[in-house]
């Protein structure tokens, strides 16, 4: 039985949301395995959470528990849930968080999580779920306690998801939007990386940007396009931030160009 659990939420790192939420797992848990995956999605940010899990989860150990709450409706109507995939348990709100992982890693049950039995406390606090719900629940599912004991089985095609947006066909290539913005500035589309193996370059606004394989391919300062470790094309600046560059934000349009440079 795996007793590795990771963690991802909007709390930050300036208070103590993250540390009583850990504090519940160990004293449930002692033998409990913590890694912490992100604490700095913006808040209240589902879509970032959904991505950063997206780049993280998969190269656990199967059996692993993930925890991720970025929960903008806590005390709402809508659902706290646990789902079990291939590749491990999830734990958390239900309002697509997790669509990226499902994606790639179909749910085989899920359920919700109305057993107060495995929260911290029958009458748990309405703004801090992390705590008093899903804390304890990943905690118990470390300990082996059935997905099938937490709540009843829910439909798992009735689980919220957020829509993805995917490329299109252009006259000159794929057009193509921002669909990530990691520290570093970069920005990460959704034109996945084998689209540049035929590109001439992209295009932003007015401006041209050439593809690369690394930075180094590029004077100090200069813009580029290259497949990132994610799988999908980004636009990034050497030794710089290209969304501070380009003024960028999330789900800017971007065109890729296919064939020669216009």
């Amino acid at each position: 039985m795996s007793r590795l659990l990771t963690l991802l939420t909007d709390f930050g790192s300036q208070d103590s949301y993250v540390g009583a939420m850990k504090g519940v797992i160990y004293s449930l848990c002692p033998q409990a395995t913590l890694v912490d995956l992100c604490h700095e999605v913006p808040p209240q940010d589902v879509a970032a959470g959904r991505w950063q899990l997206l780049q993280a989860v998969p190269y656990f150990p199967v059996g692993s528990v993930h925890l991720a709450v970025v929960d903008p409706g806590v005390g709402s109507d809508r659902r706290a849930v646990a789902i079990e995939t291939a590749i491990g348990l999830l734990v958390g709100p239900d309002n697509g968080l997790w669509s990226g992982v499902l994606d790639r890693f179909p749910p085989q049950q899920a359920v919700h999580l109305t057993n107060s039995n495995y929260w911290r406390s029958p009458q748990p606090d309405p703004t801090f779920h992390g705590r008093d719900i899903f804390a304890p629940v990943a905690a118990h599912l470390l300990n082996g306690v059935p997905l099938t004991e937490l709540g009843p089985l829910i439909d798992p095609a009735s689980l919220q998801t957020l829509i993805e947006s995917h490329p299109q066909r252009s006259d000159q290539g794929w057009q193509g939007q921002i669909q990530a913005i990691d520290r570093f500035g970069n920005l990460i589309t959704n034109l996945p990386a084998e689209l540049g193996q035929t590109a001439a370059g992209l295009i932003w606004g007015d401006r041209w940007l050439p593809l690369a394989r690394t930075y180094s391919e590029v004077a100090i300062g200069e813009l580029l396009v290259l497949a990132g470790s994610h799988g999908y094309l980004e636009i990034a600046q050497r030794n710089g931030s290209a969304q501070q560059t380009l003024a960028a934000n999330m789900g800017a349009v971007v065109r890729l160009v296919c064939g020669r440079a216009p």
